[in-house]
């Protein structure tokens, strides 16, 4: 992250690579801005793709005051901001997906289109508490690191795939050790339960929108998904079936060949 944007006693850092129309790109839980270094490496030939780090993760410290998805969301605001972006593509995964439409609904005039991957539109509906979910949730949080981070890859990864996981690149892309928890990523978390745009959705109609879901996705599911598509007029819903949450990471072909389509077509309408 070479460059800053200052908001509401935070110094948000940001990077911007390439050139084209701008894309806006929003991590998720306990995640810092190059987490999405698989999409920017493959979008922008085509696409300026701004990144950045979510306040209280990576440099984007010190987090002064409670986060909220609308705080989020008027964070990425100011990235766009601090670029002289007047409108931009805005892509989000997970907690992130949840930022994007919340930016879109404050700011409709700044959107140019969405891409929600592996996310919903009402943070109660995240992580729900199946058998899978709390065994797996446990797993992450419980014995040695070396026993959380393979907790926490089986995750991301589909099931049976966790073994293949490189923890070493998987670390450089979240910004620290997947055995590790950021110190943010509770009150991230309380954010994001106490968040939700799902009366709202409906205002969303004329946003070029796309939703993706991951059939093994234990903290998406594809049904908080396929409703959340459902609620946003003309949005197209594709689900994968062989990823989890890790769709961006594990799946990063399939996922940006889908996200250039999006964008491209997005800017033939807009």
């Amino acid at each position: 992250m070479g460059q800053f944007a200052d908001r509401a006693g935070c110094r948000l850092a940001y990077d911007r690579r390439g050139s084209g129309s701008a894309v806006l790109l929003i991590q998720g839980v306990g995640v810092h801005g190059d987490g999405w270094r698989p999409q920017v490496e493959a979008l922008s030939d085509g696409f300026t793709c701004l990144t950045f780090d979510n306040r209280g993760m990576g440099r984007s410290v010190p987090a002064n005051g409670p986060i909220t998805v609308a705080e989020m969301a008027a964070d990425a605001l100011a990235v766009l901001d601090a670029e002289g972006v007047a409108a931009a593509h805005v892509v989000g995964h997970s907690l992130g997906g949840l930022v994007a439409a919340q930016l879109a609904l404050a700011a409709r005039g700044r959107v140019k289109s969405l891409a929600l991957l592996c996310t919903f539109a009402d943070g109660r509906a995240a992580a729900p508490l199946t058998m899978r979910m709390m065994w797996l949730g446990m797993r992450s949080r419980v014995g040695t690191r070396a026993m959380r981070r393979r907790g926490f890859a089986a995750l991301i990864y589909p099931p049976g795939s966790a073994a293949a996981a490189d923890f070493g690149a998987l670390a450089a892309l979240f910004g620290h050790d997947l055995g590790d928890t950021p110190a943010v990523v509770g009150a991230q978390l309380k954010a994001m339960r106490a968040a939700s745009v799902l009366p709202r959705l409906g205002e969303l109609a004329g946003v070029p929108t796309l939703v993706a879901s991951a059939a093994h996705d234990p903290i998406a599911p594809p049904r908080v998904g396929r409703a959340l598509a459902d609620g946003i007029p003309g949005a197209r819903f594709v689900e994968f079936v062989e990823a989890s949450h890790g769709l961006p990471i594990t799946h990063a072909a399939e996922t940006n060949a889908l996200l250039r389509e999006h964008l491209t077509a997005a800017d033939r309408v807009s």
